[in-house]
């Protein structure tokens, strides 16, 4: 049985603009310019993707940047903390909604 998920695909990436090579090419400079050193580092910018892509849960965008983030430098250590820190905003983002509930139930209950 195969995985939903191939990290083969992964390396396929660079194809997503077969089918709609104009959007595809813009995606792929806009993508690239997301990523050059500005305002944040190209290396900061890699711990940011690495903690989004546990946000989002994307395997792939998991395993390209913890490959990145390693390789520019980032210790084990600093990208579980960056990974723990993605966790504690998505909990508290799925807890905060619990409002939503609270203020529902308020107004069915009187």
């Amino acid at each position: 049985m195969s995985d939903y998920y191939n990290s083969k695909d992964l390396h396929r990436f660079g194809e997503i603009s077969t089918y709609q090579k104009e959007m595809g090419d813009k995606f792929f400079d806009w993508y690239g310019e997301v990523f050059k050193d500005s305002a944040l580092t190209a290396k900061e910018k890699s711990l940011i993707a690495l903690a989004v892509s546990h946000a989002v849960q994307c395997p792939y965008c998991i395993d390209a940047y913890s490959s990145t983030a390693y390789e520019k430098g980032y210790s084990e250590t600093q990208m579980m903390e960056a990974v723990h820190v993605a966790a504690a905003i998505k909990g508290g983002a799925a807890l905060v909604h619990g409002v939503q509930m609270m203020n529902k139930v308020e107004k069915i209950s009187m």
